[in-house]
């Protein structure tokens, strides 16, 4: 069962807000200093001014600024492997009321080649996160492995400089202007193995296009449909820990631009 973290800061936060306003209204107007008052009273009322402060940072930095992620697949490998801890900029793609998630303030839209973490739309309480492809109103061609965005094949160039435990074939790939680099199990350049079956999707009004940088292991958009604009969380913009398990931390992915 997932906790809904969003809803039980909320709560906290409002009850320990409403605790301290009774008291500054009420409660300490009745009892005077150094007079006798209720002892659980005055325990709860100590407790909320301590952590109705720190509830009130977190959660308004947590819903309209950053919030924490960990990653934890490999279907965005190689731009971000399971163990990273990432930063997502909540106010990339406006400012949402937490919990409900209604959004008050526009301050932009996703951009192609954008890492967004998301809501999926079949279990809203699971987030996901893929790599803006499509736009609304593209249409995306996506065969051989190849990627066709209104009719423009995307270009790709071999990239031999990662290093990692998985074997594959790594690719970079460019996206309007921004450069990324992605997975494949089979060389699509060299046109050996097997490669995908043609397939054209069309991204409805509202709604966005995601695939992840692990292209033959990822549950993305191809499968799960596109994302509707309504359940964007954020830009994932850094990793600020990489760490699996017991081990030692990766110090050298902390603080790594996510491209």
């Amino acid at each position: 069962m997932s906790i809904n973290l969003a809803l039980v800061l909320t709560i906290l936060t409002a009850v320990t807000g409403v605790v301290v306003l009774f008291n500054r209204l009420y409660y300490m107007k009745k009892v005077p200093p150094g007079g006798a008052g209720n002892v659980v009273i005055d325990t709860v009322i100590e407790y909320s001014r301590s952590f109705f402060p720190v509830l009130l940072f977190v959660l308004v930095v947590r819903s309209f600024v950053f919030e924490p992620f960990r990653i934890p697949s490999g279907s965005m490998m190689p731009t971000l492997v399971n163990g990273d801890y990432i930063f997502v900029k909540k106010y990339s793609y406006g400012l949402r009321w937490p919990v409900i998630e209604k959004k008050f303030l526009e301050t932009g839209d996703p951009e192609r080649g954008d890492v967004v973490v998301f809501r999926l739309p079949s279990d809203p309480s699971v987030n996901y996160i893929k790599r803006v492809v499509g736009l609304p109103g593209d249409v995306i061609v996506y065969d051989g492995a190849r990627l066709t965005i209104n009719g423009e094949l995307m270009p790709l160039s071999g990239y031999p400089d990662i290093e990692t435990d998985v074997k594959g074939f790594f690719y970079e790939e460019r996206l309007d202007e921004r450069e990324h680099a992605i997975r494949h199990s089979v060389d699509i350049l060299g046109k050996t193995g097997s490669n995908p079956r043609l397939q054209i999707f069309e991204v409805p009004d509202g709604n966005y296009f995601m695939m992840g940088d692990n292209r033959d292991n990822s549950q993305d958009s191809r499968y799960i449909g596109t994302i509707p604009e309504t359940h964007l969380v954020g830009e994932a913009v850094r990793i600020w820990m990489h760490m699996e398990g017991l081990e030692w931390p990766d110090w050298g992915r902390i603080g790594t631009k996510i491209q």
